[in-house]
């Protein structure tokens, strides 16, 4: 044992720590620390030299230390295999995350091009729907108004003839099209040689000669191959240069083609004189030989031959009281339904064409067929909520207004649309409601305190004034155009001459305190008031005028005010209606004065009725409410729409 010996806490009895050790001779050694100095000593327990504690240096001192923790090789083997793995596992995870970024980037990259090619299509079906709708507005001036088989689809080729490739194709689309729907099968470039053989012929009235030639038009050479749009200008594959008169030409020829003539809207048309020097000398057209003095109905004849409709209609078909045969098919606007109520639906004179107008102020046309019911065309009044749109009697012009100081006149002929008032000499505040003469030579637009306001048709302008002892409801011209009925708020109706701007009748309205509306039956000498009591009475107009004031029949099946009265062409039906009350819209059989027992059906929604009207033959009918629909119903009794 060292000296001093050890006490329980391995302290000598100096207070220095102890380590016992083995020296290299055998001896047994230990090692002192002073805690006070921080010295190191070594004693011998038998070494007389070591008698004493003898300070040794630092690397000395240490090395017992050093000795005792010491770590294995195999330890560190294990320590150096363990990091190993651990910085191969660092690796690992940076290069999952590596990979896992390139896969977000790919999938972003994926995300983008399925965007870039949904707007490819996109812009496809913009384009597309860009060409159904100039096919659609090329039809009003075009094959609108061949004959169609009455609530049959309309036979359409929508084949279009395509040029060229790549990204320009698609811009091509947008700016050229073939019609077909017309019944021709000469191309654009067979038209053009056939128009100019007529006018050498001498066919073409119009024969008079260019105010001057551009010379420079021979000198110039374009490329029709280079350009996409102008590909189909090319009449061979091969073909790529050609002269600035011929590209003139070609362009001139595909726009009449695109542009078909409008002689079914000029009211003033020269027929064609085939008249002959020889009277007794039979005349041939179209495969029927004409007898001498009927040349001049060659037109007439042809018109026969483009329908298989019976020429002789047996005058006594009556319609039958009691129970009307009808269907519904579909919405006359299903293919592009009104935002707001539907104040006027009106067919054309001459053709399937129906007008629908309301209070999100666009003008619509449709081709009503009874299946598809086509968009022809439709026009946006930015400051114009429509509150009555109609036809002139002669189709040429229809006539918008609102409860504005102006109205629009769309000219279906030049397809412009023109803007006229206010009124001169007169500060109306709105020109919302108006009725146009059969003849269509003057427009009666209702004024404030009484004023029925007569503007001409062609001018645009005030032509005269006539004047009511109180206000002015409603208004409706007779058959000949010379006579206007107008009721209003004494409950009275008044007559009147056109002519010389006068009244020549005032008779009381059985039963009605104020006058809401007014219509004249197509034929005959019928005309029917409703009021704000929800009577309707049918008078006979010469016994109404000649003091006989009861009417033919007070039809009371309305509760609320009536906002519309309507004859059928033929003036066997009456269709009356309220705006104020959930299918309140009857018709009535006119001969029997009683009401269709099944009109409208229990199960069948009509909604709140705005407006109606029949087709020019009676087998459609079109009844506009405040959903913005337009209901169409076909009457079987009438075979022609």
């Amino acid at each position: 044992m060292l000296e001093g010996g050890m006490n329980a806490k391995g302290m000598c009895a100096w207070g220095i720590r102890i380590y016992e050790g083995v020296c290299c001779a055998g001896q047994r050694w230990g090692h002192e620390i002073n805690p006070k100095t921080s010295k190191t000593f070594i004693r011998a327990a038998n070494h007389p030299l070591l008698a004493s504690p003898v300070p040794i240096a630092g690397d000395l001192a240490n090395m017992s230390l050093i000795s005792q923790n010491a770590v294995p090789k195999e330890t560190v083997k294990k320590k150096k295999k363990v990091a190993k793995v651990n910085e191969l596992a660092i690796i690992g995870e940076v290069q999952e995350e590596v990979e896992a970024e390139n896969e977000n980037e790919l999938d972003a990259k994926k995300n983008r091009n399925r965007k870039r090619e949904r707007t490819e299509e996109d812009k496809q079906i913009e384009i597309e729907q860009e060409e159904e709708v100039k096919r659609l507005e090329n039809i009003l001036f075009s094959s609108l108004y061949n004959k169609v088989e009455f609530g049959k689809d309309v036979e359409e080729d929508e084949e279009e003839e395509r040029g060229g490739g790549g990204e320009g194709e698609l811009e091509d689309t947008a700016l050229f099209f073939t019609d077909k729907s017309a019944n021709s099968m000469l191309s654009v470039y067979e038209e053009d040689m056939v128009a100019r053989k007529e006018s050498d012929e001498g066919h073409i009235k119009d024969s008079r000669k260019p105010a001057w030639i551009d010379d420079e038009e021979e000198k110039a050479s374009i490329n029709i191959a280079k350009v996409n749009r102008l590909r189909k200008l090319r009449k061979e594959e091969a073909e790529s240069t050609i002269s600035g008169s011929a590209y003139v030409s070609r362009l001139r020829a595909l726009h009449m083609k695109m542009n078909p003539g409008t002689d079914w809207a000029r009211p003033d048309a020269q027929r064609k004189d085939y008249g002959s020097e020889d009277e007794d000398s039979e005349k041939e057209s179209g495969g029927v030989v004409l007898a001498s003095g009927y040349g001049d109905i060659e037109e007439d004849t042809h018109n026969i031959l483009r329908t298989n409709e019976q020429l002789v209609v047996k005058r006594g078909t009556k319609l039958l009281p009691g129970h009307l045969e009808y269907s519904r098919l579909v919405d006359a606007n299903v293919k592009d339904r009104s935002k707001g109520p539907i104040n006027s639906v009106q067919f054309h004179k001459n053709a399937q064409l129906l007008l629908v107008g309301g209070l999100d102020r666009t003008l619509r046309f449709f081709q009503v067929d009874g299946k598809k019911n086509e968009v022809v065309q439709s026009i946006f009044l930015e400051d114009c909520p429509i509150r009555k749109a109609a036809f002139l009697a002669d189709g040429s012009q229809a006539i918008v207004s609102g409860r504005r100081k102006f109205a629009y006149c769309f000219d279906l002929v030049n397809a412009r649309v023109d803007k006229f008032g206010p009124l001169a000499g007169r500060e109306e505040k709105s020109l919302e409601n108006f009725e146009v003469s059969p003849d269509s030579s003057t427009i009666a637009f209702l004024g404030h305190e009484g004023y029925i306001l007569l503007v001409s048709s062609k001018t645009k302008e005030l032509i005269g004034t006539l004047k009511m002892n109180g206000s002015v409801k409603s208004v409706a011209f007779s058959n000949d155009g010379q006579k206007l009925l107008s009721s209003g708020g004494d409950g009275k109706i008044y007559h009147w001459d056109i002519r010389t701007r006068t009244c020549f009748h005032i008779g009381v309205d059985e039963g009605c305190l104020t006058g809401t509306a007014l219509c004249t039956s197509p034929v005959g000498n019928l005309f029917a008031a409703g009021s704000d009591s929800g009577i309707v009475n049918i008078y006979n107009e010469e016994e109404f005028l000649g003091g006989k004031r009861k009417p033919l029949k007070a039809i009371e099946n309305l509760t609320t005010r009536v906002d519309f009265t309507k004859f059928n062409c033929d003036a066997q039906i009456l269709a009356i209606g309220s705006r104020m009350k959930k299918n309140s819209m009857k018709l009535i059989h006119v001969p029997s004065y009683t009401v269709f027992s099944n009109w409208p059906r229990a199960t069948q929604h009509l909604g709140y009725p705005s407006c109606v009207d029949f087709s020019p033959r009676g087998g459609f009918m079109a009844m506009g409410n405040a959903a913005g629909k337009v209901l169409l119903f076909k009457l079987h009794h009438y075979h022609q729409a």
